[in-house]
């Protein structure tokens, strides 16, 4: 009934390594861009203050009361 296989003990190990690179990969990629994007965030507020100006006016979604 619970016939595995010696391949069932190299495969499903493999398969979650894999798995665990490919997560690794692309969460470092994530952070890195998450990272540049704040200091671009930050210089662009460096640089408004100190021009002395604001940003135009953006509309934001409405959103809903948090209780």
């Amino acid at each position: 009934m619970f016939d595995m296989t010696a391949g069932h003990f190299v495969f499903i190990p493999a398969v979650l390594l894999f798995g665990m690179v490919i997560g690794w990969i692309l969460g470092s990629r994530s952070a890195a861009d998450a990272y540049a994007a704040e200091l671009r965030r930050r210089e662009e507020r460096a640089a408004r203050k100190a021009r002395g100006t604001r940003p135009a006016a953006v509309e934001r979604p409405a959103v809903s009361s948090r209780a």
